[in-house]
């Protein structure tokens, strides 16, 4: 093992763009569209086009600061060129490998559920465990073999949305589906109210574009590459995610949805294409296992990053000589998420990641106007000022949509952090007191 070997350049552009499409989807459409349905009702598209719309600004300001600072660590490296203040950036970086970590929870645990039920009926710890430690692996591997096989993967998630869309199709050729349904509000709220709160659920299916800045220093041309795959990424799947959301409520009944952890297979099961529900579970079972590895890909690039800035202990620091790739940080935030699979379910866990993300969202957007001031001495992407103002608005907006446990929850993750800055301040107090 070598802490000082650096990581390898491997990321090209069609790769680059591939990982952020491939984080994108997966879990949040195969799992939360029953989510959205249940909030909104049958016009899941809506809040799938309003999250949308909120996280292009975020993404938008993202690739600003990604093209102006393009190394591994993210916002915790945006906030740390802005504030300079060491403790803000652990608590921003920790707050997003938070995130990734309980993002990869979540789809540990839907891993378990309703697409595994049809092959296998088994208690869902034990699985959610096991599946993270198969993660663990592929992504100690190497990071060329971990984009390759979310490349695989990724081409099998978006073969299953297609196909969703096929059936939506036929079902308006033949007079099966129901359009109308897909323009109904759920009774009882208000129409903003019932978007805006669907929107909230329907944003973890659009968060995966902030990990790709976390593989910066494994980016052949950082600069060049990061904000067209951001960008472009983001705009695949909103195409993808409103044509598989308008055809779930025309096909199925959103209350039928809303009370399903695999909306998705409830639509193959009653549309006029007859496709065999396993094979679709295992369409959706690769496109959640495509999800956690890039989330703790994200996760891990991060530690590793915070390592390297001296922000938590150097060992976290470490690559593998021959791998070339963060054991150590692997091993940690596998540990982490290991913890938060055995005390959340899927649903706290999913709001857990959009809320801890919104706030770091709301941070990030503010620091674009920090920085505008300074020069990086290479030219670079820049989005109009009103692009952050409006970004960091709308986060704050939808941080309003979050139940009291559900900030609960966040809170003790931000404390855990807390406690690690005083334990890392004070050993490095005790061995270099002044």
């Amino acid at each position: 093992m070598d802490e000082h070997t650096p990581l390898k350049r491997e990321i090209g552009s069609k790769m680059l763009i591939v990982f952020v499409v491939g984080d994108i989807l997966g879990a949040g459409i195969y799992v939360r569209v029953g989510g959205v349905a249940a909030e909104v009702g049958g016009a899941i598209w809506l809040s799938f086009l309003v999250a949308m719309f909120i996280a292009a600004f975020t993404a938008l300001s993202y690739a600003e600061l990604t093209s102006k600072y393009p190394g591994s660590g993210g916002a915790a490296l945006f906030v740390n060129k802005a504030y300079g203040q060491p403790f803000i950036t652990f608590m921003v970086a920790f707050a997003v490998v938070s995130s990734g970590i309980a993002s990869a929870g979540t789809v540990a645990r839907a891993f378990a559920g309703r697409y595994l039920q049809e092959f296998i009926s088994v208690p869902s710890l034990p699985v959610a465990l096991l599946f993270l430690g198969v993660i663990a692996l592929v992504n100690l591997r190497g990071i060329s073999e971990s984009i390759k096989v979310n490349l695989a993967l990724t081409v099998v998630e978006v073969l299953g949305l297609l196909l969703i869309v096929g059936i939506g199709i036929v079902a308006l050729a033949d007079g099966s589906g129901d359009p109308g349904r897909a323009f109904t509000i759920k009774e009882g709220v208000t129409v903003p109210l019932a978007i805006l709160s669907g929107a909230s659920v329907a944003f973890y299916a659009l968060i995966g574009f902030e990990d790709v800045v976390n593989v910066a220093e494994e980016t052949k041309d950082p600069v060049r590459m990061m904000p067209v795959a951001i960008l472009a990424g983001l705009g695949i799947a909103t195409v993808l995610y409103l044509a598989v959301s308008f055809t779930a409520a025309m096909v199925v009944n959103p209350q039928t949805l809303g009370a399903s952890s695999g909306a998705l297979l409830e639509v193959v099961e009653a549309g006029p294409i007859p496709v065999p529900p396993r094979l679709y579970s295992l369409i959706a079972l690769l496109a959640i296992t495509n999800t956690a590895l890039i989330n703790m890909i994200m996760a891990s690039r991060l530690t590793y990053a915070m390592a390297q800035q001296g922000i938590v202990p150097a060992i976290l620091g470490k690559t593998h000589r021959e791998r070339q790739t963060p054991w150590m940080a692997i091993v940690c935030t596998t540990l982490l998420a290991v913890g938060l699979v055995a005390t959340g379910d899927l649903g706290s866990l999913a709001d857990t990641t959009v809320m801890l993300l919104l706030v770091v969202f709301a941070i990030v957007n503010v620091t674009v106007l920090v920085l505008r001031r300074d020069m990086p001495g290479h030219a670079h992407f820049s989005v109009p000022t009103v692009v952050p103002v409006i970004g960091a608005l709308t986060c704050l907006v939808l941080l309003t949509q979050q139940d009291a446990d559900i900030y609960l929850r966040g809170g003790a993750l931000l404390l855990v952090g807390l406690a690690l800055w005083m334990v890392n301040w004070f050993v490095h107090r005790r061995l270099n007191p002044i």
